[in-house]
């Protein structure tokens, strides 16, 4: 009996190593996991903490620019607060722009500034040169004083600003605190994602922009910018630029509007002073009656076929029997001027901006985009009778101008999607 039983006992014990071995593998298992998951939260957490890092659209080779401070969440203190709202709507020294009095050149005739007055009419021809044009056109900028009825009812909010001297570093320093009432740009959510573009003139070197906050009319952005190498008897020469922009990330950013500051005659011999100024409307051409509409194109050399995104449509303009259109686009795909597809996307009601998002793809039947063009229709729907053509597009190879440009940037880049604005025409 006994090497039975040592027989049957050692089998018993063979058996239960695999049991035992199962069971730390699960233990070792679940330690891992549990321990990897954790080490993730730990680094996700420590990321999340970190301040973002600060992108500048351009910093000039010789001059140091830097933000001083990146905190969004802080606004006004009280003190400050109680000091602008103290203070007239403009500093004692500010400045006033009277455009009717420029030349055809967009400059100032040369007249001695009055001291003492509390509203300078004139500012020093130094100011604008002919190649700050492009930048700011004389019809963009208006004083408080030119303003017609309509554009005073029209309200863009207010920017404030601070600027300093140091004497000791040579330094000019300019920081933009927030800005307050700013329109809605985003119809759908009733908001704007604000930032603001500065730049120094007339020599438009110094060039900066602050980053973008999300879904705000009252933005605090209060970042310090620390401009080297501009000696004090030059600051009465030059004049800041603040434009004010909504990102969007569909295509090119909305601007809201624009500040411009002459600095002469603003004294920063004694500190810091705290500014603001009401935000007025950019002169912006638009199209001449008909509308402007939001295409993106993608060609895929691969697969042969082009997609086309109908994304917006703005400034459409208003039906004589209704008082507002209601808009919808059809897309028609041609092949050497024979159409062999079309699309239409669904109907918008009663706006002159409306929203699309609709895509279509289409299958190109010859290998390129040498003979395809496409023709986009806006239309106004009617019930009772034919629909209205409001504008037409055509992009392809033989198009002019910014259609054409677009066009050849898809068949230079296939498999990206590029959108651009269009100005509609005559149907």
């Amino acid at each position: 009996l006994c090497p039975i039983n040592a027989c049957y006992w050692s089998f018993d014990f063979s058996d239960e190593i695999p049991t035992v071995v199962g069971i730390f593998s699960a233990f070792g298992l679940v330690f891992t996991v549990s321990l990897f998951a954790w080490i993730c939260c730990q680094r996700k957490s420590s990321k999340s903490n970190k301040t973002p890092p600060y992108k500048f659209v351009h910093v000039l080779k010789g001059v140091d620019i830097y933000p001083e401070n990146l905190n969004s969440k802080k606004k006004f203190g009280a003190d400050e607060k109680n000091e602008v709202k103290n203070k007239p709507a403009g500093p004692k020294n500010s400045l006033r722009l009277d455009l009717e009095k420029r030349d055809l050149n967009g400059n100032f005739p040369k007249t001695n500034l009055k001291a003492g007055s509390p509203d300078l009419e004139n500012v020093t021809p130094k100011l604008f040169s002919e190649g700050e044009k492009e930048a700011v056109s004389p019809d963009s900028l208006k004083s408080s004083t030119s303003l017609t009825s309509d554009e005073k009812q029209e309200k863009l909010g207010t920017l404030f600003f601070s600027l300093e001297y140091n004497f000791e570093k040579k330094t000019f320093v300019v920081n933009i605190k927030e800005a307050r009432g700013l329109p809605a740009m985003d119809e759908q959510s009733m908001t704007s994602d604000p930032y603001i573009k500065m730049m120094i003139l007339p020599e438009k070197k110094h060039k900066v922009k602050t980053r973008v906050l999300r879904k705000t009319l009252d933005p605090a952005f209060d970042e310090t910018f620390t401009f080297y190498g501009i000696p004090y008897t030059q600051i009465q020469e030059l004049a800041l630029h603040f434009t004010i922009l909504s990102f969007d990330r569909f295509s090119r950013d909305d601007i809201i509007g624009e500040v411009l500051i002459p600095l002469t005659g603003i004294e920063l011999t004694d500190g810091k002073k705290l500014m603001n100024r009401e935000i007025i409307k950019r002169n912006v051409r638009k199209s001449s009656g008909r509308g402007e509409l939001l295409i993106s194109l993608c060609y895929q050399s691969i697969t042969n076929t082009l997609t086309v995104v109908v994304l917006k449509a703005r400034h459409l303009p208003k039906s004589d029997v209704s008082g507002l259109s209601d808009p919808y686009v059809k897309v028609n795909l041609y092949h050497a001027k024979k159409r062999i597809s079309k699309k239409k996307t669904h109907v918008k009601k009663c706006t002159p901006n409306a929203v699309f998002n609709e895509l279509f793809v289409f299958d190109i039947p010859c290998e390129g985009l040498e003979e395809i063009s496409v023709e986009f229709l806006v239309l106004d729907s009617e019930r009772e009778s034919q629909n209205e053509v409001i504008g037409r597009l055509v992009l392809g190879a033989a198009a002019e101008g910014a259609s054409g440009e677009h066009w050849k940037e898809i068949c230079d880049y296939p498999r990206r999607q590029i959108a651009k604005w269009h100005v509609l025409c005559d149907g």
